[in-house]
């Protein structure tokens, strides 16, 4: 019995160390960064996501999945120019980390508040943007970029939490986008994978920002606020 426990466990670890080699950092380090740990409400199109549900009532997430739409997601935003990309970020976490990928890739941010008509009308006289691809860190905060992207058929790409509404939009990331590892981990891997799809890099070694750089020095008075 003892030795049938020790092979079991032994092809566990090397299952884990398999899967590893293929994802964009490892199991651990997505774990430490709490991006899989969601939320108590499990919305109805965002249950092909998740894989079990905690004593407490915490919904988690897949990291496979997490890891393979972080990558689809790097890899479609690579075919756009940066100028033409719009990324919204509401929650201040969000917003330090959207800054420093908008940054990096040369694309747009909206923060805080969606005004209405930022896509749709031209004579908006607070901001008017012509997105090609629009990036949601969170569809409810963020309903107004949603509902304006679709009615001008810009495709989407969203940060969505278990509880999260996933209509209209094109490519989900299943992930917690609340949590401030989770955020920074996010956007430091798409900017990295962008990078990368695009050959202005050629290995993770040579993308010269960490994942400290996508973090923003929040008060504790900011904090409280977010959450609320």
């Amino acid at each position: 019995m003892e030795e049938k426990k020790k092979k079991e466990v032994v092809e566990t670890d090397n299952e884990r160390a398999d899967t590893d080699k293929n994802m964009l950092v490892s199991q651990n380090e997505y774990i430490e960064s709490g991006i899989y740990i969601g939320s108590r409400v499990k919305a109805s199109r965002m249950k092909r996501f998740i894989y079990r549900v905690r004593d407490d009532g915490i919904y988690l997430l897949n990291i496979e999945e997490i890891d393979k739409r972080i990558k689809a997601a790097a890899n479609m935003i690579s075919r756009y120019n940066g100028s033409d990309i719009v990324i919204t970020a509401s929650r201040l976490y969000a917003i330090s980390a959207a800054e420093k990928f908008a940054e990096i890739i040369g694309a747009k941010i909206v923060k805080d508040r969606v005004n209405p008509g930022i896509f749709t009308n031209p004579n908006n006289n607070i901001l008017y943007l012509e997105p090609k691809l629009v990036i949601i860190n969170d569809t409810r905060n963020e309903r107004q970029a949603v509902r304006e992207a679709s009615k001008i058929n810009v495709p989407i790409i969203a940060l969505c939490d278990t509880d999260n509404s996933i209509s209209y939009v094109d490519l989900v990331i299943p992930a917690n986008n609340r949590g401030k590892r989770s955020l920074t981990l996010i956007y430091y891997l798409l900017a990295r994978e962008v990078l990368k799809n695009k050959g202005l890099i050629k290995s993770n070694s040579e993308f010269k920002y960490t994942i400290s750089d996508f973090e923003g020095k929040i008060t504790a008075t900011q904090n409280q606020t977010d959450q609320q």
